[in-house]
């Protein structure tokens, strides 16, 4: 790819992104070089697809904020094909790109087919992982508003697993401490099984210090309720004698 084409991409890409705060384009840049770093690993690789693919894998992002029955993958690889239409691409290159743009949401029934859209793949869902991968998601949800954890009936924290509710600890259960085996690729696989161990650390220990913040409060409150129906007790009885 020459570099004039690289940088009408890349501002197009830029163009497209800036209204969401954990799929900005420092998470495309990201993963752009992971998938560059997996690359290096697997045979017969279209870079010059691979490349465009990544920058523009997310640029469908607004439109699904704006309406959330969209899928961004969809509308992202529409706007990607039409965009390297306009600007020469061939045929062939651009359905590839869009191929690729399409598979990369993690859903059921439409995997990755190309070796391209294998890696690009694995390179998104790493940015998921990691330190890195609950940052963001924490940076989603409190952009949507969505709360770090529910409560269960009794009160006490849930730690998502059960949750229907939307919130951190419910999408950490849900899909974030399932990502480690769902890679295509050797390499991809290994760098998120790295990250492993900071996610499962940051999250335990979340849930540790919630639930020991609410238990230590809760004690004290139920101490201090008793305590002080004590002492009403007390000066109730002292009332009572007084008047004989």
């Amino acid at each position: 790819m020459q570099k004039e084409q690289y940088t009408i991409i890349e501002n197009y890409m830029l163009s497209c992104m800036e209204k969401d705060t954990a799929h900005d384009k420092e998470h495309v840049y990201r993963v752009l070089c992971t998938a560059l770093d997996i690359a290096q690993t697997e045979e017969n690789v279209n870079y010059d697809v691979l490349i465009c693919a990544c920058l523009l894998h997310d640029i469908g992002r607004w439109e699904q904020l704006e309406n959330p029955k969209l899928c961004h993958a969809q509308v992202g690889a529409e706007k990607a094909c039409q965009f390297l239409r306009k600007h020469g691409f061939c045929e062939d290159f651009c359905m590839h790109v869009k191929e690729c743009i399409q598979t990369h949401r993690y859903r059921k029934g439409n995997p990755p087919a190309s070796i391209e859209a294998k890696i690009l793949f694995d390179a998104d869902k790493i940015d998921v992982s990691g330190a890195v991968g609950l940052a963001r998601t924490l940076a989603y949800k409190g952009q949507h508003n969505e709360p770090l954890y529910s409560r269960k009936a009794d009160g006490s924290i849930s730690d998502g697993a059960n949750d229907v509710e939307s919130s951190f600890f419910q999408e950490y259960k849900y899909k974030l401490e399932h990502i480690y085996d769902k890679f295509y690729t050797t390499r991809g696989a290994a760098i998120a099984k790295q990250r492993q161990s900071a996610a499962i650390s940051f999250y335990n220990s979340m849930l540790q210090e919630i639930r020991s913040s609410y238990e230590s409060g809760m004690q004290y409150a139920s101490t201090a309720s008793y305590n002080q129906m004590h002492a009403q007790k007390t000066h109730l009885l002292s009332e009572a004698k007084s008047s004989f």
